[in-house]
């Protein structure tokens, strides 16, 4: 017997058929950052930049990238979404994005809370990248996931 889940017994990939799982409450938060100069990020935190309410349009962005997880990732269900929030924190050099994605269903939504995160993180380098081509997205991990068979994980210290 196979013990990879996404190869069939020829070793082709396939989809995890979840039918027969029990629908449990799940959730996962994920988070990330934009690092960039001081005078792009002041840009953002005022408001300023050449295209307008950039953390507004990378909320967005994730919110609508996460709903689209199952077409981006292969062999990743899709997903019917309870709720899916992106808020973002500034920091000394960046932006900090964080995603929590929950549904109650028979799989885990850590890839919908990570691509929430990835999909606003780079639409806040395309909103701003007239003022900083040299940002750079790094550290995006899953922070927390719960409910299903193998039960909650916390991510450990970074």
């Amino acid at each position: 017997m196979n013990k990879l889940t996404h190869l069939d017994d020829q070793g082709q990939a396939r989809m995890v058929d979840v039918g027969g799982k029990a629908q449990t409450a799940r959730q996962a938060v994920a988070t990330g950052c934009i690092r960039m100069s001081d005078d792009a990020l002041a840009a953002i935190r005022d408001g300023d930049a050449p295209k307008g309410d950039v953390l507004a349009a990378a909320r967005i962005a994730g919110i609508m990238a996460a709903k689209k997880t199952g077409d981006l990732i292969p062999l990743c269900h899709p997903l019917a979404l309870d709720a899916v929030t992106v808020e973002f924190a500034f920091e000394d050099d960046g932006v900090r994005a964080t995603a929590t994605a929950s549904l109650t269903g028979r799989t885990g939504v850590e890839m919908e809370a990570m691509t929430a995160v990835s999909v606003a993180l780079l639409t806040i380098y395309d909103m701003a990248k007239a003022l900083d081509k040299g940002m750079v997205i790094e550290e995006i991990r899953l922070l927390s996931k719960s409910g299903g068979k193998s039960g909650d994980w916390k991510a450990g210290a970074a």
